[in-house]
């Protein structure tokens, strides 16, 4: 029981990269989602507009709250966005987080 209690204990850091129509044309964009939905889960990390019209950033905590955010980001994201596909890189456990919240970068 002690070892499965671990588990699901241990931290996850992943870095995504969400291609599609993702970049919001004024109002709420993507980011801006995806911030809400991050915190909302409890995962820390950071989210961006990139200038290929993507959404990239990295996301970390709990391995299940970031599986929970992967899911989101390849199946859900902004209601104005359409998910082509997600990908996923550098997913690795983490001894502790590097950020204490989760931010829009520019």
């Amino acid at each position: 029981m002690a070892s499965l209690a671990k588990a699901s204990a241990a931290l996850k850091s992943v870095d995504y990269e969400v291609f599609g129509r993702v970049q919001g044309k004024g109002g709420p964009g993507p980011t801006q989602y995806t911030e809400e939905e991050a915190r909302k889960l409890g995962v820390v990390g950071w989210v961006k507009n990139t200038s290929q019209g993507t959404v990239t950033g990295q996301v970390q905590g709990p391995e299940d709250k970031v599986n929970a955010m992967k899911s989101w980001l390849s199946k859900v994201g902004s209601p104005s966005s359409r998910i082509d596909r997600t990908n996923f890189s550098n997913e690795k456990e983490i001894s502790k987080l590097d950020f204490s919240g989760f931010s829009t970068r520019y």
